[in-house]
């Protein structure tokens, strides 16, 4: 008889084939419990010892980040335009002083490769730019106010 160590489908059998009458024929499967096999030891990594510090002029404070200019308030009594997605200004349609009506595009913002036109929520005269042409923007941020 010979045996054959045969996995299906992740499981683990054990076959036993014998020949009778010149055609082999299998006798015997069974599962077989597979051996653990212990893991090879991992090697130990020693970090290497701290160097001593040069002596060196202190280091000076650090300096607090800039706010970014599209947290700041809105002026009382103006419509923001917020940045609906994240994305990049491609390019303001209008400029500051601007009047514009209630659906004029003000701004061209890209997004997942796709051009999308921000319109202007209410008539009015643009009294503020947030952001130039090519800025990063995060949803939420306010892009022009409207006054």
């Amino acid at each position: 008889m010979r045996t054959f160590n045969v996995f299906v489908d992740g499981d683990y059998f054990e076959v036993g084939v014998e020949q009778i009458g010149g055609a082999p024929v299998i006798t015997s499967i069974s599962p077989a419990v597979p051996q653990a096999v212990p893991a090879p030891p991992r090697p130990t990594v020693v970090p290497p010892p701290p160097r001593p510090a040069a002596p060196s002029a202190p280091a000076p404070a650090a300096q607090p980040a800039p706010a970014p200019k599209a947290a700041a308030a809105p002026p009382a009594g103006g419509t923001v335009i917020e940045a609906p997605m994240p994305g990049m200004i491609i390019r303001f349609e209008v400029g500051v002083g601007a009047s514009v009506k209630e659906g004029d595009v003000v701004l061209i913002l890209e997004a997942m490769k796709m051009e999308n036109s921000i319109t202007s929520p209410t008539s009015g005269t643009v009294n503020e730019i947030r952001f130039k042409d090519g800025d990063t923007v995060q949803k939420g941020d306010i892009l022009a106010v409207i006054g």
